[in-house]
Protein backbone atom coordinates (compact mmCIF):
# COMPACT_ATOMS: atom_id res chain seq x y z
CA UNK A 1 0.00 0.00 0.00
CA UNK A 2 2.77 2.43 0.93
CA UNK A 3 4.70 1.48 -2.22
CA UNK A 4 1.71 2.23 -4.43
CA UNK A 5 1.32 5.70 -2.94
CA UNK A 6 5.00 6.45 -3.54
CA UNK A 7 4.66 5.44 -7.19
CA UNK A 8 1.67 7.72 -7.66
CA UNK A 9 3.54 10.75 -6.18
CA UNK A 10 6.53 10.07 -8.47
CA UNK A 11 4.25 9.99 -11.56
CA UNK A 12 2.70 13.32 -10.57
CA UNK A 13 6.13 14.91 -10.11
CA UNK A 14 7.18 13.67 -13.60
CA UNK A 15 4.03 15.06 -15.16
CA UNK A 16 4.54 18.41 -13.42
CA UNK A 17 8.17 18.61 -14.54
CA UNK A 18 7.21 17.68 -18.13
CA UNK A 19 4.50 20.39 -18.17
CA UNK A 20 7.06 22.94 -16.95
CA UNK A 21 9.58 21.99 -19.69
CA UNK A 22 6.89 22.19 -22.39
CA UNK A 23 5.96 25.69 -21.20
CA UNK A 24 9.54 26.90 -21.27
CA UNK A 25 10.05 25.54 -24.77
CA UNK A 26 6.88 27.22 -25.95
CA UNK A 27 7.95 30.60 -24.52
CA UNK A 28 11.33 30.41 -26.31
CA UNK A 29 9.65 29.55 -29.64
CA UNK A 30 7.30 32.54 -29.47
CA UNK A 31 9.86 35.06 -28.15
CA UNK A 32 10.88 37.89 -30.65
CA UNK A 33 14.54 37.57 -31.59
CA UNK A 34 16.69 40.63 -30.73
CA UNK A 35 18.53 42.21 -33.71
CA UNK A 36 22.29 41.85 -33.62
CA UNK A 37 24.13 45.14 -33.00
CA UNK A 38 25.39 46.77 -36.19
CA UNK A 39 29.14 46.61 -36.63
CA UNK A 40 30.60 49.94 -37.86
CA UNK A 41 33.76 49.64 -39.92
CA UNK A 42 36.55 52.11 -39.34
CA UNK A 43 37.36 54.25 -42.42
CA UNK A 44 40.32 53.02 -44.42
CA UNK A 45 43.48 55.03 -43.68
CA UNK A 46 44.67 57.46 -46.36
CA UNK A 47 47.33 56.07 -48.61
CA UNK A 48 50.70 57.70 -47.91
CA UNK A 49 54.04 57.32 -49.63
CA UNK A 50 56.61 55.58 -47.53
CA UNK A 51 59.86 57.28 -46.64
CA UNK A 52 61.62 55.02 -49.09
CA UNK A 53 59.30 56.12 -51.90
CA UNK A 54 59.99 59.79 -51.13
CA UNK A 55 63.72 59.13 -51.10
CA UNK A 56 63.53 57.39 -54.47
CA UNK A 57 61.59 60.31 -55.92
CA UNK A 58 64.24 62.72 -54.56
CA UNK A 59 67.05 60.67 -56.12
CA UNK A 60 65.20 60.54 -59.44
CA UNK A 61 64.79 64.33 -59.42
CA UNK A 62 68.53 64.83 -58.83
CA UNK A 63 69.54 62.45 -61.63
CA UNK A 64 67.17 64.11 -64.09
CA UNK A 65 68.54 67.57 -63.27
CA UNK A 66 70.79 69.39 -65.79
CA UNK A 67 74.43 68.36 -65.90
CA UNK A 68 75.52 71.70 -64.45
CA UNK A 69 73.27 71.27 -61.41
CA UNK A 70 74.64 67.79 -60.74
CA UNK A 71 78.25 68.99 -61.07
CA UNK A 72 77.59 71.82 -58.62
CA UNK A 73 76.12 69.33 -56.15
CA UNK A 74 79.28 67.20 -56.33
CA UNK A 75 81.68 70.16 -56.09
CA UNK A 76 79.80 71.51 -53.06
CA UNK A 77 80.25 68.11 -51.38
CA UNK A 78 83.98 68.05 -52.17
CA UNK A 79 84.52 71.66 -51.03
CA UNK A 80 82.61 71.33 -47.76
CA UNK A 81 84.17 68.03 -46.66
CA UNK A 82 87.66 68.34 -48.26
CA UNK A 83 87.67 64.55 -48.63
CA UNK A 84 88.30 62.24 -51.58
CA UNK A 85 85.32 60.30 -52.97
CA UNK A 86 85.06 57.48 -55.47
CA UNK A 87 82.13 57.61 -57.93
CA UNK A 88 80.24 55.06 -55.82
CA UNK A 89 80.80 57.12 -52.65
CA UNK A 90 79.60 60.27 -54.43
CA UNK A 91 76.44 58.38 -55.42
CA UNK A 92 75.86 57.39 -51.79
CA UNK A 93 76.49 60.90 -50.41
CA UNK A 94 74.67 63.15 -52.87
CA UNK A 95 72.84 60.74 -55.24
CA UNK A 96 74.71 61.86 -58.37
CA UNK A 97 75.49 58.71 -60.37
CA UNK A 98 78.82 59.73 -61.89
CA UNK A 99 79.46 56.34 -63.48
CA UNK A 100 76.10 56.26 -65.24
CA UNK A 101 76.34 59.80 -66.62
CA UNK A 102 79.32 60.27 -68.94
CA UNK A 103 78.73 64.02 -69.31
CA UNK A 104 78.92 64.52 -65.55
CA UNK A 105 82.00 62.30 -65.25
CA UNK A 106 83.91 64.08 -68.03
CA UNK A 107 82.97 67.53 -66.74
CA UNK A 108 84.14 66.71 -63.22
CA UNK A 109 87.38 65.19 -64.47
CA UNK A 110 88.19 68.36 -66.47
CA UNK A 111 86.92 70.88 -63.91
CA UNK A 112 89.55 73.33 -62.61
CA UNK A 113 88.20 72.97 -59.08
CA UNK A 114 88.32 69.18 -59.06
CA UNK A 115 91.28 66.80 -58.83
CA UNK A 116 90.93 63.26 -60.19
CA UNK A 117 93.63 60.63 -59.56
CA UNK A 118 92.04 57.87 -61.61
CA UNK A 119 90.05 56.48 -58.69
CA UNK A 120 88.60 59.29 -56.65
CA UNK A 121 87.64 62.96 -56.88
CA UNK A 122 88.69 65.71 -54.45
CA UNK A 123 88.44 69.49 -54.26
CA UNK A 124 91.34 71.50 -55.74
CA UNK A 125 91.83 75.05 -54.49
CA UNK A 126 94.13 77.50 -56.26
CA UNK A 127 96.59 77.49 -53.36
CA UNK A 128 97.19 74.31 -51.37
CA UNK A 129 97.26 75.65 -47.81
CA UNK A 130 95.45 74.33 -44.75
CA UNK A 131 96.00 76.72 -41.82
CA UNK A 132 96.78 80.29 -40.74
CA UNK A 133 100.54 79.76 -40.61
CA UNK A 134 100.64 78.57 -44.21
CA UNK A 135 98.29 81.40 -45.19
CA UNK A 136 100.66 84.04 -43.77
CA UNK A 137 103.65 82.41 -45.48
CA UNK A 138 101.80 82.48 -48.80
CA UNK A 139 100.81 86.17 -48.50
CA UNK A 140 104.40 87.12 -47.66
CA UNK A 141 105.47 85.69 -51.02
CA UNK A 142 103.34 88.31 -52.79
CA UNK A 143 104.86 91.68 -51.88
CA UNK A 144 102.55 93.38 -54.41
CA UNK A 145 99.46 91.77 -52.91
CA UNK A 146 97.31 88.73 -53.59
CA UNK A 147 93.55 88.88 -54.36
CA UNK A 148 91.42 87.56 -51.51
CA UNK A 149 89.21 85.81 -54.05
CA UNK A 150 92.16 83.50 -54.77
CA UNK A 151 92.29 82.55 -51.09
CA UNK A 152 88.58 82.16 -50.26
CA UNK A 153 88.38 78.46 -51.05
CA UNK A 154 91.80 77.43 -49.70
CA UNK A 155 90.22 75.82 -46.61
CA UNK A 156 86.91 76.22 -44.71
CA UNK A 157 87.80 78.96 -42.17
CA UNK A 158 90.33 80.88 -44.26
CA UNK A 159 88.32 84.14 -44.10
CA UNK A 160 88.37 84.06 -40.30
CA UNK A 161 92.15 83.59 -40.40
CA UNK A 162 92.52 86.53 -42.79
CA UNK A 163 90.68 88.79 -40.37
CA UNK A 164 92.81 87.47 -37.49
CA UNK A 165 96.01 88.24 -39.41
CA UNK A 166 94.71 91.72 -40.18
CA UNK A 167 93.86 92.32 -36.51
CA UNK A 168 97.34 91.19 -35.41
CA UNK A 169 98.99 93.53 -37.92
CA UNK A 170 100.61 90.77 -39.96
CA UNK A 171 98.81 91.75 -43.17
CA UNK A 172 96.88 94.62 -44.75
CA UNK A 173 93.50 94.11 -46.42
CA UNK A 174 92.86 96.90 -48.94
CA UNK A 175 90.22 97.27 -51.63
CA UNK A 176 91.02 97.63 -55.30
CA UNK A 177 89.11 100.60 -56.70
CA UNK A 178 88.62 99.13 -60.18
CA UNK A 179 87.47 95.63 -59.27
CA UNK A 180 86.13 96.39 -55.77
CA UNK A 181 87.95 93.27 -54.57
CA UNK A 182 90.06 93.04 -51.43
CA UNK A 183 93.79 92.56 -51.80
CA UNK A 184 95.93 91.05 -49.04
CA UNK A 185 99.36 92.67 -48.58
CA UNK A 186 102.11 91.43 -46.27
CA UNK A 187 103.14 93.68 -43.42
CA UNK A 188 106.45 92.00 -42.80
CA UNK A 189 109.20 94.10 -41.16
CA UNK A 190 111.75 91.68 -42.60
CA UNK A 191 110.98 92.85 -46.14
CA UNK A 192 113.50 95.36 -47.55
CA UNK A 193 112.40 98.99 -47.45
CA UNK A 194 111.78 100.59 -50.83
CA UNK A 195 114.05 103.47 -51.79
CA UNK A 196 112.25 106.60 -52.94
CA UNK A 197 113.89 108.93 -55.43
CA UNK A 198 114.67 112.43 -54.15
CA UNK A 199 112.78 114.06 -57.02
CA UNK A 200 109.68 112.10 -56.06
CA UNK A 201 110.05 113.26 -52.46
CA UNK A 202 110.16 116.87 -53.61
CA UNK A 203 107.06 116.41 -55.76
CA UNK A 204 105.20 114.76 -52.93
CA UNK A 205 106.09 117.43 -50.42
CA UNK A 206 105.10 120.10 -52.88
CA UNK A 207 101.49 118.92 -53.09
CA UNK A 208 98.99 121.07 -51.21
CA UNK A 209 96.24 118.86 -49.83
CA UNK A 210 92.60 120.01 -49.69
CA UNK A 211 91.48 121.07 -46.22
CA UNK A 212 88.16 119.20 -46.40
CA UNK A 213 88.27 115.41 -46.18
CA UNK A 214 85.46 115.15 -48.74
CA UNK A 215 87.68 116.87 -51.30
CA UNK A 216 90.55 114.51 -50.44
CA UNK A 217 88.29 111.49 -50.93
CA UNK A 218 87.17 112.85 -54.32
CA UNK A 219 90.78 113.29 -55.42
CA UNK A 220 91.60 109.73 -54.38
CA UNK A 221 88.69 108.40 -56.40
CA UNK A 222 89.76 110.41 -59.44
CA UNK A 223 93.13 108.70 -59.27
CA UNK A 224 91.66 105.20 -59.04
CA UNK A 225 91.97 104.73 -55.27
CA UNK A 226 89.25 103.82 -52.80
CA UNK A 227 89.18 106.07 -49.73
CA UNK A 228 89.29 104.34 -46.37
CA UNK A 229 86.77 106.89 -45.03
CA UNK A 230 83.35 108.16 -46.11
CA UNK A 231 83.11 111.64 -44.64
CA UNK A 232 79.85 112.57 -46.38
CA UNK A 233 78.08 109.53 -44.98
CA UNK A 234 79.55 110.08 -41.53
CA UNK A 235 78.44 113.72 -41.48
CA UNK A 236 74.92 112.85 -42.70
CA UNK A 237 74.60 110.22 -39.96
CA UNK A 238 75.82 112.66 -37.31
CA UNK A 239 73.38 115.30 -38.51
CA UNK A 240 70.44 112.87 -38.40
CA UNK A 241 71.32 112.04 -34.80
CA UNK A 242 71.64 115.68 -33.81
CA UNK A 243 75.38 115.55 -33.23
CA UNK A 244 76.96 118.95 -33.88
CA UNK A 245 79.50 119.08 -36.68
CA UNK A 246 83.14 119.42 -35.71
CA UNK A 247 84.14 120.92 -39.03
CA UNK A 248 86.71 123.59 -38.44
CA UNK A 249 86.06 127.02 -39.98
CA UNK A 250 87.95 127.63 -43.15
CA UNK A 251 90.95 129.83 -42.79
CA UNK A 252 91.84 132.49 -45.24
CA UNK A 253 93.85 130.99 -48.02
CA UNK A 254 97.31 132.48 -48.29
CA UNK A 255 98.84 132.96 -51.65
CA UNK A 256 101.90 130.86 -52.41
CA UNK A 257 105.13 132.81 -52.56
CA UNK A 258 108.76 131.87 -52.87
CA UNK A 259 109.03 131.83 -49.09
CA UNK A 260 106.07 129.44 -48.67
CA UNK A 261 107.09 125.94 -47.62
CA UNK A 262 104.80 123.27 -49.06
CA UNK A 263 104.92 120.03 -47.17
CA UNK A 264 103.06 116.80 -46.40
CA UNK A 265 104.92 116.39 -43.15
CA UNK A 266 101.63 115.97 -41.29
CA UNK A 267 101.30 112.47 -42.84
CA UNK A 268 104.50 110.80 -41.62
CA UNK A 269 102.87 107.50 -40.72
CA UNK A 270 101.79 106.94 -44.32
CA UNK A 271 105.11 107.76 -45.92
CA UNK A 272 107.83 106.73 -43.52
CA UNK A 273 110.10 105.68 -46.36
CA UNK A 274 110.17 109.20 -47.80
CA UNK A 275 112.50 110.30 -45.01
CA UNK A 276 115.15 107.81 -46.09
Amino acid sequence: MALKESLNRFKKQQESAQSLLIGIASDRATATPRPAPAVTKAPAPAVKFSNDTERLQHINTIRKAPVGAQIKRVIDLLRETRLSYTPDQINQECYVDVNANKAVFDSLRNNLKVSYDGKSFSYKSKHRITDKKQLLSLIRKFSEGIPVIDLKDAYPNVMDDLQALKASGDIWLLSNFDSQEDIAYPNDPRLPASKVDDDLKVLFRGIELPRDMIDIEKELQKNGMKPATDTAKRRALAQSQGIPSKTKPKKKKHEITKRTKLTNAHLPELFQNLKK
